[in-house]
């Protein structure tokens, strides 16, 4: 995995955190994306104040598909001045392994919902440190959402 994972939002901007820059803890949603043959992580985020509830949990307000279609209405050129790969623009949303961050209030906890490809340590401890998860509890698990068509595009 990359260490450049820009974080954006549904409409396509790129806010890459600094590495000493302290990211709030935060909900959202991810993809592994190949770009320039290597995987980079995308995400879109919210955080706890702007998450909305969803039974017992807080989770981010938008999806994959409509993040997803959001960027590839950008184009190639566009996605790349943002700092995503434009691998997004010629794929569909399912190509590539995806996953979500949800903080389920009992037992205060965030669950990392990913594809197995996405479920390596290296890049689990990625995906805490672009949520802000570092000093929060977390657990990782497997869902059959977030499983990537076909095989998916990572390798």
């Amino acid at each position: 995995m990359s260490t450049n994972t820009p974080d954006t939002n549904a409409a396509g901007r790129c806010l890459s955190p600094s590495s000493n820059e302290t990211i709030a803890p935060s909900v959202g949603i991810f993809w592994g994306v190949l770009d320039g043959g290597r995987t980079v992580l995308v995400t879109d985020r919210t955080t706890m104040t702007e998450a909305e509830i969803y039974g017992d949990c807080l989770t981010h307000p938008r999806g994959h598909h409509e993040v997803w279609e959001a960027w590839r209405k950008l184009g190639a050129t566009a996605l790349r001045r943002r700092g995503l790969p434009p691998a997004i623009a010629v794929h569909e949303y399912e190509a590539f392994p995806r996953g979500r961050v949800v903080y389920m209030r009992e037992p205060a906890l965030f669950t990392l919902y990913a594809d197995q490809r996405l479920q390596r340590p290296e890049t689990v401890a990625e995906i805490v440190q672009l949520f802000g998860l570092a000093s929060e509890r977390h657990a990782v698990r497997s869902d059959a959402h977030y499983r990537t068509r076909g095989g998916g595009q990572l390798t």
